[in-house]
Parts: C-alpha cells; sequence; structure tokens
C-alpha cells in the first residue's frame, strides 16, 4: 500500500521525501485501523482499497499542512481535476473555481480524499454478535 500512497502523492504533484516514510507509515496504520473498526474486518477489504489510499493522502496532506511542512507544495488543480469531458452524447465536467485561492483549493481536495467514498465503507460493514 505505501507504494500506492507514493504514487498517488506524486499523481497530486507531491513529491514524498525520506523524511516522509515514518508519517506515512503511521498513516497507513491509522486508516487501516479505522477502515478495519468501521466495517468490523481483520482486512480491508478489496473493494475499499483505493478508498484507503486516497484517504491516507488526504490524512497525510492534512498532517503536512497542519504542521506548516506543507509550503513549496502548490497543487495544480487544473491538472488533477477534469474540467470538461465529452464523447458522444455524453458530457463530464467539474467545476473549478478560478476565485479560490491556492489553500482553499488546497482544502478542498483534502476533505475530499479524507471523504470520499466514507458512504462505501458501510457496504462492507459486518456484523458483531
Amino acid at each position: 500500500m505505501k507504494n500506492d500512497i507514493i504514487n498517488r502523492l506524486d499523481s497530486l504533484s507531491y513529491t514524498v521525501e525520506e523524511r516522509d516514510n515514518w508519517l506515512i507509515g503511521f498513516i497507513i496504520d491509522k486508516v487501516t485501523n479505522t477502515i478495519k473498526n468501521k466495517t468490523n474486518t481483520k482486512e480491508i477489504p478489496a473493494g475499499l482499497r483505493q478508498i484507503a489510499i486516497d484517504m491516507a493522502c488526504g490524512e497525510f496532506l492534512k498532517s503536512k499542512k497542519a504542521s506548516g511542512d506543507l509550503d513549496g507544495f502548490n497543487i495544480d488543480i487544473d491538472a488533477v481535476m477534469l474540467s470538461k469531458q465529452s464523447q458522444g452524447d455524453t458530457s463530464v465536467s467539474f467545476a473549478v473555481d478560478k476565485t479560490q485561492s491556492a489553500e482553499e483549493r488546497l482544502d478542498a481536495l483534502i476533505e475530499h480524499l479524507l471523504n470520499y467514498g466514507k458512504s462505501e465503507l458501510m457496504r462492507f460493514r459486518r456484523f458483531i454478535w
């Protein structure tokens, strides 16, 4: 999972440094325990792997930002977010508010990474008897 998190962060324009390894390991344990506790399972279900990776990336960026160690990280939100895609009679677009500051866009990305897919956790929930 660590390599997937590093690759996902790279796709978000954050280059992982050697000093980030401990924090990534800590966050992997945190997200893994959160998902296992919410689903009452011993392992993360395969259907939640990508959600776990995004949650870990969100936790990582949130921790780095809170500690003031995210200086110089300028996410190109236009490169990450789809602005408009059309194929046949189907069109998909995501609005990117150009009036938002870089920090507001970063906060929105972190919030998305942390919360997208949380509702899917309940789909994998097992009851404890």
